[in-house]
């Protein structure tokens, strides 16, 4: 069965910046999802449409297919004062926060200053080309519970 909409597909991948350095990887876990419910990267999912199990390949990734690129808008300096409940405000701290359009979004700092701390709403690898060394491990028709859903039911997909 080639993946298309509404194929349930379970891969191995190892995903890698320009230098090679590792940025993730399924290891020894297989990771499911659910093809056509964007819940993966669009470059990633185009890449694996038509593919079938047994299917090796590598893939490249541009930002615009993957996190988008960096949004300099993303980056505020706010008053230090507005994290007087956190315990500790320190550079790398992640935490979740509402954007103008009232979404949930994770916000991350990237420097904390005398009287103020910069954030960085952007993903952190948003205007990163990735590349994934993915292998198709199986690939089956969802189920309509699924497809209504949106994601994967069941073994080492989102359990009710």
């Amino acid at each position: 069965m080639q993946i298309e909409s509404n194929s349930v597909v379970t891969l191995h991948y190892t995903l890698t910046d320009n230098e090679g350095e590792v940025i993730d990887q399924s290891e020894d876990d297989s990771f499911l999802y659910l093809h056509g419910a964007m819940n993966i990267i669009p470059g990633l999912e185009n890449a694996l449409t038509g593919k079938s199990a047994g299917d090796e390949f590598t893939v490249k990734v541009s930002p615009e297919e993957g996190y988008g690129e960096k949004d300099p808008e993303r980056i505020q300096v706010v008053p230090k004062k507005m994290f007087d409940n956190m315990d500790e405000i320190k550079q790398g701290v992640q935490f979740h926060a509402q954007d103008p359009d009232g979404n949930q979004v994770v916000v991350t700092v990237v420097e904390v200053q005398d009287e103020a701390v910069v954030i960085d709403g952007n993903h952190a690898l948003a205007g990163v080309e990735l590349n994934f060394s993915v292998k198709v491990v199986d690939v089956r028709a969802a189920s309509e519970e699924e497809i209504s859903h949106g994601h994967v039911h069941g073994e080492h997909g989102h359990q009710h």
